[in-house]
Parts: structure tokens; sequence; C-alpha cells
């Protein structure tokens, strides 16, 4: 059973949501967006010059203002997303040659799991409240 948007919404106001929390998941999520930006452009480009690469911080830029706000649902879908550019900043710790690359991956790396872990704990309270409000639905019908 899902809830819907509004239902969610009102969820996260009843639920004691820690603003700090997502006030970390939104300053990692800049930081992965501008790293991604600056990592392909300008600090350790895959071609001298740069390339398009750095368009894979698009999809970053739709989650700024759903995570901002404090959006559940926007926080959820996000987490999942930058679990992308944990997997990428995996791939590049190994496989890149020595010099920025590396470490722009440390720092990747660094920004998606901790707007993972801050992104995760922020929801968890509203996903309890969710959860024993279905539980008590589900015990009246019966």
């Amino acid at each position: 059973m899902s809830l819907s948007s509004s239902n969610s919404e009102g969820l996260a106001e009843v639920a004691a949501l820690n603003r700090s929390l997502q006030r970390i998941a939104l300053i990692c999520l800049l930081g992965l967006l501008l790293l991604c930006v600056l990592w392909e452009t300008w600090l350790a480009p895959i071609r001298p010059g740069g390339s398009l690469l750095f368009l894979k911080a698009l999809p970053l830029a739709f989650a700024v203002r759903g995570v901002a706000a404090g959006r559940l649902y926007t926080i959820q879908w996000s987490s999942m997303l930058v679990l992308l550019y944990l997997m990428e900043g995996v791939v590049r710790v190994m496989s890149d040659p020595p010099g920025n690359s590396i470490l722009l991956a440390w720092i990747e790396i660094a920004f998606s799991s901790l707007f993972f872990l801050s992104a995760i704990f922020y929801v968890r309270p509203a996903k309890r409240l969710a959860k024993a409000a279905t539980k008590k639905i589900i015990g009246h019908k019966q």
C-alpha cells in the first residue's frame, strides 16, 4: 500500500524530521553536482579541454529543489540516484591512472555516501509513522 504525495507530506510534518540531516544531504548534493561539473570540465577531464561527460551532473540538478524543501519523495528517489555516483567513484578509484582523478573519485565517494546515509536517516521517522498508520488502517478493516 503506497501513500499519496500529499499524505507523505503530511507525515513529514507529523514525524520528527531532523533538519540537520536534510542540510547535510543538500550540501552533499550540491557538492556532488559541482564536483561532477568541475571534474569533467576543468580539474581532470577525460579528454584535454573537457568533454560532454559533465552532463552526468544533470540528474542531480533535478533533485536540488526538492531536497532543499525537504520533500520526502525527492529525497527518497535521489538517494537511489546517488548510488550511481557512488558506483562511478568506486570504478574510477580502481581504474583511473594515478593523478587528480583518483582524489576526485574519493571525494565523489564521500559526498555520495554521506548523502545516502543522511537521506536514509532523514526519511526514517516518516517511514516508521507511515508503516504504523498502515498497520492501524489494516487492523481496523479486519
